[in-house]
This record gives structure tokens, C-alpha cells and sequence, in this order.
């Protein structure tokens, strides 16, 4: 391994930092975590009280647009915001096609399902699916494939375990779905959108704080420009000399 493949000492002990930083951004921290639960939880919340499908789809949606409002308003990230905002509208659409109420938390309840199988595949084609999310936020691209299998490692460990939690989260719901009132349903949903995501979010954080730390390629190709600017200088300086 030539010294710009080999992760420096000084990198492996900020690795944890990094780690947890990375993992922060691309999983929207707190408060994406609350963009997630909150249309949710108003759709529940009022279908419980008055049973009504319009009222309920429409404060969910109301809502999803107001966090984007503010997000827009402070000038902040609106990716996490726009995905709320679109898993409710597919939520609402797919509800008032059928008029039932259940078929509300269809549309993010087969998403999980799809995301579980995305993580299991792609982690046995060997390119798993966490390593394509954080490779960029970690500046290292795909360079953890050939060039440092102890992170490949651990982005196939974070993989499986993504995809295990998530199948078991449908292996509750679905079951759900068919024999549960829409009220059951909702609050039980509400209660397993934060835990489980958690428990994923904190094991990856423990295979990659054991990693090798990421080989920052942008760095990599910014020095081998340096360098070869340098040789052209230096060449030029002899050819006047």
C-alpha cells in the first residue's frame, strides 16, 4: 500500500469524530429524525379523534409543508424536509384512491421493505448500500471497495445490519396492516419509526469507529495536481536555464 493509500495515524484517531459527524449529515441528526415522525403522528393523532380521512391527509401534508417552509425560511438543507414531504403526498394520493385510511402508511411501509432488500442485495453483490450513502460524505468515494477492504468490512456489516432491523420492523407491520385497525397501526408505526433507526444509526457508528479511517481521494487528487504542476514548474525552470 503506497502512502496515499495508507490511512495516517492522525486520521484513524479522528476517525470516531469524523465518523459521527458523517453519519449526523446523511442521516439528517435529530432533527430529521422529528420530519419524520411528525406528519405521522397528526395524521394518527387526528384520525383517532374524529376518524376522518380528509382532515387527517390533509394536516399531515399541512404540516410536511410547514417544516420544508421553515427549513427554506432559515436557509437550511431541505433534502430530509422534501422526502417527508413526498412520503406523505404518496401516503395521502394512495389513502384517497382507495378510501381507506390504513393505506396511508402503504406507500412507506413497502418503501421499508424495498430499503431492507436494497441493503441484503447490494451487500451480497458486494457493494453495500451504506458505503455507496456515507462513501461520498466521507470524501472517499468508492475507494473503499479495492483499495481499503477494512472499511468495506464494516460497510457490509452496517449493510446486513440496516437490512436485518428493517425486516424485522415489516415483519411487524405487514401483519399489521391486515389485521389491525387504522388507529393500531398508526401509533404502532409511530412508536417503531425512531428506535429501530437508532439502533442502526448506532451500530454503524461502532463498525466504522473500529475501521480503518476513509482515504480522502478528493485530497488525494487536489496533492497529485500540486505535484504535477510542480513538475511542470520545475521543468519549465530547467529548460530556461
Amino acid at each position: 500500500m503506497s502512502s496515499l493509500e495508507k490511512p495516517t495515524e492522525g486520521a484513524q484517531h479522528d476517525s470516531r469524530a469524523v465518523t459521527e459527524a458523517a453519519l449526523f449529515e446523511a442521516f439528517g441528526g435529530v432533527r430529521g429524525m422529528v420530519e419524520t415522525v411528525v406528519p405521522g403522528l397528526f395524521f394518527v393523532t387526528i384520525f383517532t379523534i374524529n376518524k376522518n380521512l380528509h382532515w387527517s391527509a390533509v394536516a399531515a401534508l399541512a404540516v410536511s409543508l410547514l417544516m420544508v417552509g421553515v427549513r427554506l425560511a432559515m436557509r437550511d438543507t431541505v433534502k430530509h424536509a422534501f422526502s417527508g414531504v413526498f412520503g406523505v403526498a404518496f401516503g395521502v394520493v394512495f389513502a384517497m384512491m382507495t378510501g381507506n385510511a390504513k393505506d396511508f402508511y402503504l406507500p412507506g411501509m413497502l418503501y421499508t421493505l424495498g430499503l431492507a432488500l436494497a441493503y441484503i442485495i447490494t451487500t451480497l453483490a458486494g457493494v453495500p448500500l451504506i458505503g455507496l450513502i456515507l462513501g461520498p460524505v466521507f470524501k472517499e468515494n468508492l475507494s473503499w471497495r479495492t483499495r481499503n477492504p477494512g472499511r468495506k468490512k464494516a460497510y457490509a456489516k452496517a449493510s446486513w445490519a440496516w437490512g436485518l432491523i428493517l425486516l424485522a420492523k415489516c415483519a411487524i407491520l405487514f401483519p399489521l396492516y391486515w389485521w389491525a385497525d387504522t388507529t393500531q397501526l398508526g401509533w404502532v408505526l409511530i412508536a417503531l419509526k425512531i428506535p429501530p433507526f437508532l439502533l442502526a444509526v448506532w451500530l454503524t457508528w461502532v463498525f466504522l469507529a473500529k475501521a480503518p479511517a476513509p482515504i480522502d481521494v478528493f485530497a488525494e487528487m487536489e496533492a497529485e495536481e500540486a505535484a504535477a504542476k510542480e513538475r511542470e514548474t520545475a521543468g519549465r525552470h530547467r529548460r530556461d536555464s
